[in-house]
């Protein structure tokens, strides 16, 4: 298998099983808007955020690298 893969797999068990257990209810502010939620969600939101940042930053970088070439 790919060690890639495999890597992923174990990062992503390792995350659900950590927002399985955190299921507590917390307050969150931000400036003037405030809500409360399940930690659970809250780590579930920072995550789902920083893949996508990390997917959009690393398609940004490779367009570059290819405008740069050409």
């Amino acid at each position: 298998m790919n060690l890639k893969l495999i890597l992923v797999l174990t990062l992503s068990v390792l995350a659900v099983l950590f927002i399985a257990q955190n299921v507590a209810i917390v307050e969150i502010s931000f400036l003037v808007w405030q809500t409360s939620m399940s930690s659970a969600l809250l780590i579930f939101f920072t995550l789902v955020t920083g893949v996508l940042l990390g997917w959009f930053l690393h398609a940004n970088l490779q367009h570059h690298r290819v405008k740069a070439a050409a």
